[in-house]
């Protein structure tokens, strides 16, 4: 059971409530104002997670940003400002770190293949573009949002999340025209003769 909140906590949840409101309605003095109140526990929570001062700097400002955007979807209902700007720091910062462990296996990868001697290289080399013009064959039979996704994805190395920013789409969006456009992928390139 949670500690009840003590009449600075309450104090400090009404204002940051009414701040809120203020942001969402686009008053940037309200919204310089919540910054100042929450930015500190914001980067103290990204830097607990990603360790790193600059990343968790630029997390921090990602999360802000996207408060300012999405203040309209705050619901006092569901709980306080802070914790659903605290929320939405942690997620970020995960994102982040799921990212960079991607990127870093991506790294890893390479790397043991560059360590592997070829037997024939021109032969690994025609197969490779043989098949680069098949994924790009394929790509080019997907719809735009698909080929876009998939392409910010798997080439540029996003997440869902960051995705589904970059396309100013809903995640759920995202993820069903990634999903899509795999299988299509997968049913191209499977059926596509050498």
């Amino acid at each position: 059971m949670p500690w009840p909140a003590g009449p600075q906590e309450q104090r400090s949840g009404a204002l940051d409530s009414e701040l809120m409101t203020l942001v969402a309605r686009g008053d940037t003095a309200a919204y310089s104002q919540l910054f100042d109140l929450v930015s500190p526990r914001v980067y103290g929570l990204v830097r607990r997670v990603l360790r790193n001062p600059a990343q968790s700097e630029e997390v921090t400002q990602e999360v802000m940003i996207e408060v300012w955007r999405l203040a309209s979807r705050y619901d006092a209902t569901r709980g306080t400002v802070t914790s659903w700007i605290l929320t939405m720091a942690h997620r970020r910062a995960i994102d982040r770190v799921r990212a960079e462990q991607a990127s870093t296996n991506r790294d890893h990868a390479v790397a043991v293949q560059s360590i592997e001697t070829d037997f024939d290289q021109v032969t690994d080399t025609v197969i490779g573009q043989l098949d680069a013009e098949r994924v790009r064959h394929c790509l080019g039979s997907l719809t735009e949002l698909q080929r876009e996704s998939i392409t910010l994805a798997y080439y540029g190395g996003n997440t869902y999340t960051e995705v589904a920013t970059l396309l100013d789409a809903k995640l759920p969006t995202i993820k069903a025209r990634m999903r899509d456009g795999l299988l299509r992928l997968r049913d191209c390139l499977g059926t596509a003769e050498r």
